[in-house]
């Protein structure tokens, strides 16, 4: 039981540092919001990992309450990214954020 958690907590923080870099360096904004969404999910991964007790001791519930909430928000922050990408996209008829302009 104690590896299992190790696994999922390791594999939230990999999932979570190579989204890090997607957010960072892609300019395509579908892109990022995709990669926040999978930052998310990797969040969600080491709280479940961190509610599991001993074997045959049920977990610890404030964790999963807190995934459970961060769904909801998670769900509702994509559907205000995608507004914003679609007003993006009318307003300069691009797909990826407007650069900025050197001095």
């Amino acid at each position: 039981m104690i590896l299992q958690s190790l696994l999922f907590a390791s594999t939230g923080g990999l999932l979570f540092c190579i989204t890090l870099y997607a957010v960072a360096f892609h300019p395509h904004f579908l892109r990022k919001l995709l990669a926040l969404n999978i930052m998310g999910s990797a969040v969600f991964l080491v709280l479940v990992s961190i509610a599991a007790r001993a074997p045959g001791a049920a977990p610890d519930p404030v964790p999963l309450a807190m995934v459970l909430t961060g769904i909801v928000v998670a769900v509702a922050a994509t559907a205000f990214g995608l507004v914003l990408a679609r007003r993006i996209h009318e307003e300069t008829g691009q797909r990826s954020l407007p650069e900025e302009e050197k001095e």
